[in-house]
């Protein structure tokens, strides 16, 4: 497969150094170009510090500045940052009111982002919320329990607004651990990963099969099914999400329909339509959507659909003003 690229060992520091040059305004390189940060910290605000592996684009550092994330740290495509990277976010951001790690629950981003805390715990007061949100829960040779996907971008900008109006450490933890139970997603895919150093994909697929359940490293997913139409695809997607939500009385619904990396928007509205008729069956009405291309895997052709059932509070942060690369209102 062609790919624009001069290496595959260089792709990522290249793709770094294309996306800080074209945001300067919102963002620049920490110390030794170890991750990015937003160009102007705020003091006495607790820094939001998350990362991972690159080929999830525009996760994470899409979603850094103001009312978001102040700081991301990437590794190698599907690799997750090595906790020096995450050492010297802490060290840069904080800027006296501690650091909250928002990890995705994959072995190894929780495993570095641990030990990153650790070597910290005697200069920095720290708090780690773990994202899990996927609903196709099973065995997974990346993680323990439910994996973290599309749902980290709601994690993220929740508890972003949360820290930028001031909410200490312990709130933030509080928040982020409270949305647990009402946040979950499920993917679809229709065609495996590419990985930059190779042209095999990650899993392979007949013209007439579909992958439901997958991660976003090109993990297989639950099960392999014939090719269905888009409200069956929808219906597979859905019925999971809605059968593990915790009821929420008063509830704000929040709907993300996100791409993979290798599907046009055409699709990805088509299915946001047809996910609303779904959930208006089932008595939700989303009070926002959001639809795009948000947390990636390369090139994979697929799509998440999340749902998360937000406190009036909750709400009115994910309302509130954001000034990132990828999300601005």
């Amino acid at each position: 497969m062609t790919r624009i690229l001069h290496a595959a060992e260089t792709a990522v520091a290249q793709s770094l150094a294309g996306f800080v040059a074209a945001h300067e305004e919102l963002v620049t390189f920490g110390r030794d170009d170890k991750f990015v940060r937003r160009r102007t910290l705020s003091p006495g605000k607790v820094a939001v510090i998350s990362g991972g592996g690159a080929g999830h684009e525009p996760l994470h550092c899409g979603f850094i500045g103001v009312g978001m994330l102040d700081a991301a740290c990437t590794g190698h495509v599907f690799t997750s940052p090595t906790p020096d990277q995450i050492l010297a976010a802490m060290d840069e951001t904080d800027t006296g009111a501690g650091c909250l790690l928002v990890v995705k629950n994959y072995d190894g981003d929780v495993m570095n982002f641990e030990m990153a805390a650790e070597m910290a715990a005697d200069r920095h007061r720290i708090e780690t919320v773990i994202v899990e949100d996927d609903a196709a829960y099973g065995p997974s040779v990346r993680s323990r329990g439910r994996r973290g996907v599309a749902g980290t971008m709601v994690v993220e900008k929740l508890l972003g607004a949360a820290a930028e109006r001031g909410e200490d450490l312990a709130g933030l933890k509080a928040l982020g651990e409270g949305l647990s139970g009402r946040l979950r997603s499920m993917g679809v895919a229709l065609r495996g990963v590419t990985l930059p150093d190779n042209t095999r994909e990650t899993f392979a697929l007949g013209p007439d099969e579909m992958e439901i359940g997958v991660g976003i490293h090109g993990e297989p997913g639950l099960y392999r099914t014939g090719r269905a139409g888009a409200d069956e695809i929808v219906r597979l997607l859905c019925e999971p999400v809605l059968a593990q939500l915790s009821p929420l009385t008063d509830a704000r619904p929040l709907l993300i329909v996100n791409g993979f990396g290798g599907t046009p928007p055409i699709e990805l509205h088509l299915a946001h339509n047809l996910t609303r008729a779904f959930l208006r069956q089932h008595g939700i009405v989303p009070a926002r959507a959001l639809v795009g291309t948000f947390v990636t895997s390369l090139d994979m052709a697929g799509l998440s659909v999340t749902l998360a059932l937000l406190t009036p509070e909750e709400f009115a942060l994910w309302c509130a003003p954001v000034t990132t690369p990828t999300l601005v209102w």
